[in-house]
């Protein structure tokens, strides 16, 4: 099987995929629509980063595909229902930079409350001020956090141990760390919160999440920092907020229009702000991070081929699979669109080809349905071209 690594993926993918058996190419940059079409062609196996958009075109357009592998936590740049539609599992990493973001998040707070940025601008340009007029300890302070999933809570977790008081909000029960509060709703953390800072996923409700209405409830001098995405803040109204001495600093590392490329610059009103950090979306740039991310899908993918589990799928629906049933079962993989009956439609192929069933799993979500069967050896060779032609099938592996 061939695979292909698109934007300058950590080598420990490669190495991980080559060590499972696949051919690997590799690209530093991403790659556009047609490109990606052209270079897919019998590839099996796509691993991308958070530039390269992959469309219902590109799948439409790539019969060989059996997963993607998207080696970041976001999904957003894949059409995940075209991606199902076409027996295309797609896995990511949604835990394995968690501690790299929150760092950052740490730091960056530090930096803001101490105006350090400014002073370090001052002093490359030969200034020596030593003013400490605004330079404020991060003790004592309340941290409003808004989504406490696996980032949010590491970030909560390393605040209160510098002291910081945490108060969080999330559309979501979840269990609190150490003594952070739950607080009811958005407004009410806004109201509260010194240093606000945003860990919520992708959804397009979240668009303008922060906007003009939620500054005006936050108190005068708060800090804002989104390392989540782009669109969650209003960047105007920020910038205007910051102008007017509303927003005493901020700390961006995700933009609505981020540069395509190294050499493309970044566009927004917020350069040149006093007290602002701008990041190239880095928080999840560090080598621990990307080789953990390489390692974790990577194997998931691997995993995926050689056995057909999908509980790490973002797409399929979640199977966990044991080994198969013995070293002379065959395992028989059946993608399908979520419709009533294929069920008994494979069992009767199975009767028609003398298939002995050892073991047989289902599971649908709401586009697609993935039947797994192991099966003794001994069947005949019609069978794979009868499952194929079974209504609604989409795609089928025999492993």
């Amino acid at each position: 099987m061939k695979s292909l690594l698109v934007e300058n993926i950590h080598p420990r993918a490669a190495g991980t995929l080559g060590n499972g058996g696949m051919t690997v190419t590799s690209s530093a940059g991403s790659l556009s629509e047609d490109e990606l079409i052209a270079a897919l062609d019998g590839v099996s196996v796509l691993g991308i980063r958070s530039r390269t958009h992959v469309s219902r075109r590109m799948l439409e357009n790539a019969p060989d595909l059996i997963a993607i592998g998207a080696y970041c936590i976001g999904t957003n740049q894949i059409d995940l229902e075209a991606a199902s539609l076409h027996g295309v599992a797609v896995f990511n990493a949604p835990y394995s930079n968690t501690r790299s973001v929150a760092e950052l998040v740490i730091a960056e707070i530090v930096f803001l409350i101490r105006h350090l940025y400014d002073k370090i601008v001052k002093a490359h340009q030969g200034a020596w001020d030593k003013s400490s007029e605004n330079a404020r300890e991060v003790r004592g302070k309340r941290l409003g956090i808004i989504g406490y999933g696996n980032i949010g809570s590491q970030v909560s977790a390393l605040a209160e141990a510098m002291g910081m008081d945490v108060s969080y909000y999330d559309v979501a029960d979840k269990l609190t760390i150490g003594n952070a509060a739950r607080v009811a709703s958005l407004e009410e953390l806004l109201k509260i919160a010194h240093v606000v800072t945003i860990h919520v996923d992708g959804n397009p409700a979240n668009k303008n999440l922060i906007d003009e209405r939620e500054f005006a409830l936050m108190n005068d001098g708060v800090f804002l920092l989104n390392l989540s995405r782009g669109h969650v803040v209003n960047i105007d109204a920020l910038a205007e907020n910051l102008r007017r001495g509303k927003v005493a600093g901020a700390a961006l590392d995700v933009f609505p229009n981020e540069p395509t490329d190294a050499d493309a610059p970044l566009l927004t009103p917020l350069r040149g702000l006093p007290n602002v950090l701008l990041t190239p979306h880095i928080g999840g740039s560090t080598e621990e991070a990307q080789e953990s991310i390489a390692d974790f899908v990577s194997h998931k993918l691997l995993e995926y081929l050689h056995t057909g589990s999908t509980f790490a799928s973002v797409n399929f629906p979640k199977i966990a699979l044991p080994k198969a049933a013995g070293t002379q079962s065959h395992r028989l993989l059946h993608v399908h669109q979520n419709v009533p009956g294929v069920l008994s439609q494979i069992n009767g192929i199975f009767a028609k080809n003398n298939v002995n069933v050892l073991s047989q799993y289902l599971r649908t979500n709401e586009v697609i349905g993935y039947a797994i069967a192991d099966v003794d050896r001994e069947y005949t060779h019609s069978l794979y071209e009868d499952l194929r032609r079974v209504a609604n099938t989409i795609k089928v592996r025999i492993l």
